[in-house]
Order: structure tokens, then C-alpha cells, then sequence
């Protein structure tokens, strides 16, 4: 067994009482990596609702030791910078030793990392997950961003974005560096199949329910059409500020609509495993959790076929069609009612558990430390 080291995980996104889902990944990888090694996170945010005082959270969850830390928001950039940074440090003096910085979402905190590079001689990795390098969405990065980005990536040992079309696209971006794709994790002994006896066709879809990314309106156009064709279709709707479709449900007639607000990660499970299909229309996307957490509770995808969804989609898992196409998403959801689809959930689950299971990406992550640590 390689030897266990401390990892300290620095991140631009991760769960806090401000977003509780937001960079919900990036702690999923932290978990993993605290089955072998010792973890502490470090994450800063703005909370608008403090007045004038930071306020520190410490606490110790599935192994890992996360501290997190609510700094007053401002619109002055420069003073937020400042804030940040000296805040981060100071966290981070009080740290009494870590090996590597296990670094995710490489803008702004990969500053931290470089700082922690150049000054304390304290190597890093970059777990990225940002759809942000994709070239529809590369226009709003600005000349600053991109500039501190290559200089973050070029210092990095080894980045890892979760697929390889990801890698590709922050390669055509201009970030050279050695690359080694770490895909998402699943928890797969809470994400498992069920012998749930479905009576209804159902469908579901989570997501952050931002439309222009996940064309959430798109789904419920199929879903309008589908309730003549399946009798007693269910449709289940679950994300943050999902009641905003509640007036586009009404307007299109749906009868068997359930809009549930955001759940803990622990909950989707369940909707999974009383889903016939699970539906995800996004316009872009890189590796999204909820396909791999679908497949590992036996229960068959429709999906765009955007970013790296297609690297990790075996055919008979479900349907890959092209973004916008209305047409193709009904027929592929009746293909799934109509059982011609011939998936097997225990494969499924199989597939999950050896290539997005937790031992499988501890163990990646692992080999990439000692590798770093060898140099």
C-alpha cells in the first residue's frame, strides 16, 4: 500500500451553507481520496448576510477535515482579492503539514496553489471541472483570467479534468501541461440497483435548472407531447428554483408534473431508482455525476450527446442524441417505454463501480501523488 499522505484540498467551488450543491463533485473526490490518505479542505466564500466579521466553520465529515471560511461580501474586487488571499493563508499557516495541494477548478484559488508553489515548495494537481474552456462558452474568460490560468496550469503537475474532451478543450485554450483524465466519482454502494416494481412510467431530471445550460424547457416540450403516447406518464422536475417552469408546465398542459426543490445528494438515489429514464438535454456539458450515478442504480439514460458524456456511455445504457433535437428525445423515450432497449442493470451498476467507483479514483489520484512525490 503506498504511503499515506496529508492532501490538502483547495477548491473555487464547494458545498457551503451559501450554495449547498455548488462543487458538491469536488467534496465527492475528497472523500474518495480520505479512504486512503488524510484530507483537509480549505474553501473561502462571500455571504452577504454577514456585517463586517469573518466567521470560521470547522468540522470532520466521512474522514475529511474541512474548514470553511464566510467573509463579508464586497463589490470592491481588489479588497476581495486582498481579503481572500490573506485569509486563505492564514487558514493555511494554521495547518500543521500537508504534502501535496490537491487544487479544483483552477481559477481564482489556483492563485493559493501557486503561492503555496513558489513559497513554500509545496507541489500541486488540478482536478478541473469547468465547462467555462469549451468554445461556445471561452468568450466571456477575460485577457487577466486567462493569463493567471496558463501561468496556474503550467506550474501544475498533473491536471486532471474529469474527461477527455475537457482536456482537449483547455488544450486548444492555450493550457500546456501534462495531463491525466480523472473522471467523477459515485458512491457506488449508496447509488445501487433496486427491485422496484415500476407500475408507472416515469421520468425524471435534476439539475441547477439553468435553461440556457440544461434546456429544461426543451424536456418539458417532449414531455407535453409524450402524455398522449404513455398512459399515465409521470415526470418528476428537481433542482434549485425549479417552480420557475411551474407557469411553462401550466401553458403546456402537463398533467403528471412533480416540481421538487434542490435535495441532498443522498435523496437522488431514490428518485433514480423509481425512474424508468433519466433525462438530460443540456446544450453543453463535461461529465455530469447524475448520468454516472443513473447508471450505477440500473436505470438507462437519454442524453445530448455534448462534451465527455460519450467517452463513459455504453450503447445499451441508453440514447445519445444531438443538443435541440425535440424529435429525437421523445423517440428515444418511447424506445425506452416501448422496452427496445435491452439493458441490464447489473452490468450497469458494474460499469459505474469499476470506473467511477470510489476505490477506482482513490487509487488513480493515489498514483498520481507518488508519482508527483518521486520526481
Amino acid at each position: 500500500m503506498a504511503k499515506k499522505l496529508h492532501i490538502l484540498f483547495l477548491s473555487s467551488w464547494y458545498p457551503t451553507r451559501v450554495s449547498p450543491t455548488r462543487g458538491d463533485f469536488v467534496q465527492r473526490h475528497a472523500e474518495a481520496v480520505a479512504t486512503l490518505h488524510k484530507v483537509t479542505v480549505v474553501h473561502i466564500i462571500s455571504d452577504k448576510s454577514l456585517r463586517g466579521k469573518i466567521e470560521f466553520s470547522e468540522f470532520k465529515k466521512n474522514k475529511i477535515t474541512t474548514k470553511i471560511i464566510y467573509i463579508p461580501y464586497t463589490k470592491n474586487r481588489i479588497f476581495k482579492f486582498i481579503l481572500f488571499f490573506k485569509t486563505y493563508i492564514k487558514t493555511i499557516k494554521k495547518i500543521d503539514f500537508f504534502d501535496i495541494v490537491h487544487l479544483n477548478v483552477t481559477f481564482p484559488v489556483g492563485i493559493i496553489a501557486l503561492y503555496l508553489k513558489w513559497l513554500k515548495k509545496k507541489p500541486f494537481i488540478i482536478s478541473e471541472h469547468w465547462t467555462g474552456y469549451q468554445k461556445q462558452n471561452i468568450k466571456s474568460i477575460g485577457v487577466l483570467k486567462r493569463f493567471i490560468t496558463k501561468i496556474i496550469v503550467k506550474n501544475a503537475s498533473f491536471i486532471c479534468p474529469v474527461s477527455k474532451n475537457l482536456q482537449n478543450n483547455m488544450i486548444d485554450f492555450g493550457l500546456t501541461g501534462n495531463y491525466s483524465p480523472v473522471p467523477n466519482v459515485v458512491d457506488t454502494n449508496l447509488f445501487n440497483i433496486s427491485e422496484n416494481n415500476l407500475k408507472t412510467f416515469t421520468v425524471l431530471h435534476i439539475s441547477h435548472m439553468k435553461n440556457d445550460h440544461k434546456n429544461v424547457e426543451g424536456i418539458l416540450n417532449v414531455i407535453s407531447k409524450l402524455e398522449s403516447k404513455i398512459p399515465h406518464l409521470k415526470f418528476n422536475l428537481i433542482g434549485e428554483n425549479s417552480k420557475q417552469y411551474t407557469p411553462l408546465i401550466h401553458k403546456l398542459k402537463i398533467k403528471n408534473a412533480t416540481i421538487i426543490n434542490q435535495i441532498p445528494n443522498n435523496e437522488v438515489v431514490n428518485y433514480l431508482n423509481n425512474s424508468s429514464v433519466f433525462v438530460l438535454f443540456s446544450n453543453y456539458e463535461n461529465l455530469p455525476c447524475v448520468i454516472l450515478e443513473s447508471f450505477a442504480c440500473g436505470t438507462p439514460v437519454v442524453s445530448s450527446n455534448v462534451g465527455g458524456i460519450s467517452e463513459y456511455f455504453p450503447k445499451k445504457f441508453g440514447y445519445l442524441i444531438r443538443p435541440k433535437d425535440e424529435i429525437a428525445l421523445e423517440n428515444s423515450i418511447l424506445k425506452i417505454y416501448n422496452n427496445e432497449l435491452n439493458f441490464n442493470k447489473k452490468l450497469m451498476h458494474n460499469y459505474a463501480l469499476n470506473n467511477f467507483g470510489t476505490q477506482i479514483v482513490s487509487l488513480k489520484f493515489t498514483e498520481l501523488y507518488t508519482k508527483l512525490l518521486s520526481n
